[in-house]
């Protein structure tokens, strides 16, 4: 998939608005040819005005945005020749489907020969082939989102931008249309850029996330080195579910570090960014890697006495909520078969495997 050279990138990018404050700071990033990349962050981190500095619509306020090697930095949105799809659809209401998809080629002028064969490809490839006669309004939210992806699809772009594209759509229609992007981008080849908030939507169908806060990207990787090995604190509070404990550095033992939290209990665990003896850190594990000990079992190290608050059904695993002396409630899932074990009040042994204990300063 990795070309030797990336098909867009950001050089020292910044925007700001009001000359004060920047949205975006010395943004640095390539895009390579056929990936599916997705810009996570919370709103007003800087990803939706990247998107749209990559669009054309806003210009950088500093730094060069390059397109095969060749900067579009002041190229107008119509000659960068990227497909677009926004949350809100913004389909012509009184247009039937496919004139709304051979929009984009009546403005190119293309041959009515050619334009009803692309158009015919166009609604096949979304699943839509017989309705191009229908009007927006008498499609579900679901359909209007392929017609709107048909039409930035039709011209046969070598990027296509989308913002938000499912953020209006319900969760069951939401997850279904995930899959189908993500098959859909196998499919073609072609390169995706997707702007979204959603954590579980970036890792479901992403090849690389970058994730923006404070108009900074914190980490840029694969999405499961993403979510096992996350940069920082940021990073791993805001992608996935998150148990945290505080703690000061006890000693440092080369790449691992020991934690004595508040009631002199002592953890190992990965040393992320270099924390000395004496540090405040806050340790995070997920959730999935905390182990309910058995009577049976003979794991001694990284073990505490948790207090069982609650224990919550999810359908597919079980959430137990977990106190500790003197710090934030810890989240453990569970699988389903050891539900009958488990009552609020009980006292659990948890182990907090070093490997996947990681401190941050």
């Amino acid at each position: 998939m990795h070309t030797t050279q990336p098909l867009v990138t950001f050089t020292g990018v910044q925007k700001t608005y009001d000359g004060h404050s920047l949205v975006v700071r010395d943004l640095n990033l390539e895009i390579q040819k056929g990936e599916f990349l997705s810009l996570l962050g919370p709103s007003g981190s800087g990803k939706t005005t990247t998107l749209m500095m990559l669009a054309g619509f806003e210009s950088p306020t500093a730094g060069e945005i390059h397109l095969n090697g060749v900067s579009i930095t002041r190229t107008p949105p119509h000659k960068r020749n990227f497909g677009m799809v926004f949350q809100n659809y913004a389909l012509f209401p009184h247009m039937t489907v496919a004139e709304n998809i051979a929009y984009p080629l009546t403005v190119r002028k293309l041959p009515k020969a050619d334009l009803e064969q692309k158009v015919k490809r166009a609604l096949d490839m979304v699943q839509m082939g017989p309705m191009g006669g229908r009007y927006p309004s008498q499609l579900s939210g679901g359909q209007q989102q392929r017609v709107a992806l048909a039409r930035a699809l039709v011209f046969d772009p070598q990027l296509v931008l989308m913002d938000e594209p499912l953020g209006a759509l319900d969760k069951q229609l939401r997850e279904h249309m995930q899959i189908e992007l993500k098959a859909l981008h196998r499919r073609l080849g072609v390169t995706f850029v997707y702007v979204t908030h959603d954590q579980s939507e970036a890792l479901t169908m992403s090849d690389r996330v970058a994730v923006f806060n404070e108009g900074i990207i914190q980490q840029i990787d694969q999405v499961d080195r993403l979510y096992e090995t996350p940069a920082n604190r940021f990073v791993a509070g805001f992608v996935g579910d998150n148990s945290v404990l505080n703690g000061t550095v006890a000693e440092v033992q080369g790449e691992h570090c020991t934690v004595q939290l508040a009631d002199g209990l002592r953890l190992r665990g990965v040393n992320v960014n270099q924390a000395r003896a004496g540090d405040a850190v806050q340790c995070s594990i997920r959730p999935e890697r905390i182990h309910v000990l058995d009577h049976a079992s003979q794991a001694t190290d990284n073990v505490v006495s948790a207090n069982l608050a609650d224990v919550i059904y999810f359908g597919d695993h079980l959430r137990l909520r977990c106190d500790l002396p003197q710090q934030p409630e810890i989240c453990v899932k569970q699988p389903l078969q050891q539900h009958s074990a488990l009552a609020s009040g009980q006292r659990l042994p948890l182990h907090i495997p070093a490997e996947h204990l990681r401190v941050y300063r």
